[in-house]
């Protein structure tokens, strides 16, 4: 029997992946040397590999590229990056470097679109879907917006009073989008999702509030979106097939209707068992919408798509150094990291997210099973069980070197959840953040984007220094 960890994962999956190997007893990520980076940064670090955002924008963009070609599709494809899941700079950039359009969620996000187009990162053709409940913070901008020339804005209604304000507010002819409120699965504890009109309604609507002003606003786009993300089942494909029955059946009053926003929802690798088949399930998308619009005898709609973990979520990783053991009883042993999960990655606490997790280095050692602790007081602040098992399994500590662990994929929404920057849980500092890109020659550089939060800037933030 092989005891050590990586005979381990040798023996549970199949490994090496296509992000991650093993060399020399050290963990690669997308051909990083992490331990490396280590040596030269030091721990907590918040890693950032940018070339992933382009790979999985041009995986998704050849996926649909296939299935259209497979079932003769006759719309078009357009990709949107959903913001809120990551807003910094480099990353929204980055993505914009493969040709792709943009998703907002809040006023601000229109500071944000500005900021881009003042540095020529984008131009007024860009299609940017505003998205979200909308104050009037918010439709001020997005009038704004559409009045300076960017005529691919398309606000998508999120109530019927919305309207009233672009109304009063835009100036030019501007198209239109509507969310679909879908129904929550049966397991949540409310019926219909507080976002959207409800489809039943939404024919009256356009016949009462809409068809009779095409001169000054279109109707193109239906919007849906569902939490439980893009999967195999019934209860995706029954929502799904709603809104392309309710395409069918406006596209035959609403001739400037062409445009289907399925938003996001496809998963990321959250462990080394993770197992999607993302082309099969882009294909039958394209079918259903296909067979229903042929069976209606209506003209195909563009497909838009809203992937925002999709796109960032398998870019960075947060790196930990061990810095104590401590058994507290004959079952449980406890591996104390130099940061917090509460402060670093909330959703572990917040929603009982798991993440892609594995020792960057102590490959060739036993291991066991142990619980890993965060250095804040609170009692919550804990990871212990991984996706597919609940436990986690690591080397054995000694005191020849330290024992680094790494959780993966960890792009999307914590930073935004957590606050990067700003005041946490018993005052544990934001770690530092690395970057690593590609110059202009192609070669890997990394370069640091922020250092580990001080003590003097909490303290400012919190009143007690000028």
């Amino acid at each position: 029997m092989n005891n050590t960890y990586h005979d381990l994962v040798n023996q549970t999956f199949n490994f090496p992946q296509e992000d991650i190997n093993v060399k020399d007893g050290h963990l690669f990520f997308n051909g990083l040397d992490i331990k490396a980076l280590i040596d030269k940064y030091g721990t907590p670090m918040k890693l950032t590999y940018l070339p992933k955002i382009g790979m999985q924008i041009n995986k998704a963009k050849e996926m649909f590229a296939n299935a259209f070609k497979k079932h003769r599709y006759e719309g078009n494809y357009f990709y949107c990056y959903c913001t809120k899941s990551s807003h910094f700079s480099f990353v929204v950039e980055e993505a914009l470097k493969h040709q792709i359009h943009l998703e907002t969620s809040y006023a601000y996000d229109i500071e944000i679109i500005k900021k881009l187009y003042e540095k020529k990162k984008i131009n007024k053709d860009i299609h940017i879907i505003c998205n979200g409940y909308k104050d009037k913070g918010y439709t001020r901008r997005i009038a704004s917006l559409i009045n300076n020339g960017f005529h691919n804005v398309t606000p998508v209604l999120d109530n019927k009073d919305e309207l009233k304000e672009y109304a009063k507010t835009v100036k030019v002819p501007f198209k239109l989008g509507i969310r679909v409120a879908a129904e929550e699965e049966p397991s949540f504890p409310f019926y219909t999702s507080r976002l959207g009109i409800r489809a039943k309604d939404i024919l009256e609507f356009y016949v009462d509030r809409i068809e009779g002003y095409e001169s000054k606003f279109q109707l193109k786009m239906l919007h849906i979106f569902l939490n439980k993300g893009i999967k195999d089942d019934i209860y995706y494909w029954s929502e799904l097939n709603k809104i392309i029955n309710l395409y069918c059946q406006l596209k035959k009053i609403c001739p400037e209707l062409d445009s289907i926003n399925i938003g996001g929802g496809f998963p990321i690798k959250h462990s080394l068992g993770f197992e999607y088949d993302y082309q099969f399930m882009i294909n039958e998308i394209v079918r259903n919408i296909k067979v229903a619009c042929k069976k209606s005898n209506v003209p195909m709609p563009n497909i838009y798509t809203e992937f925002g973990s999709f796109t960032v979520g398998e870019s960075m990783a947060h790196i930990y150094k061990v810095t104590s053991e401590k058994v507290q009883n004959d079952r449980e042993t406890w591996y104390m990291i130099d940061s917090s999960f509460i402060t670093t990655l909330p959703d572990t606490w917040g929603i009982g997210e798991k993440f892609l997790m594995l020792p960057i280095n102590k490959w060739h050692e036993e291991y066991q099973r142990v619980v890993l602790g965060g250095i804040t007081c609170d009692s919550h602040d804990y990871y212990d069980s991984e996706e597919h098992i609940n436990e986690v399994f690591l080397p054995k500590v000694n005191a020849e070197e330290p024992l680094y662990v790494g959780f993966f994929h960890t792009g999307a929404y914590q930073d935004q959840i957590s606050g990067y920057g700003g005041i946490k849980h018993c005052l544990i500092p934001s770690p530092q953040h690395i970057i690593v890109e590609q110059d202009k020659n192609g070669k890997l550089v990394d370069w640091v984007y922020a250092k580990q939060q001080t003590a003097q800037s909490m303290l400012k933030i919190l009143g007690y220094m000028k």
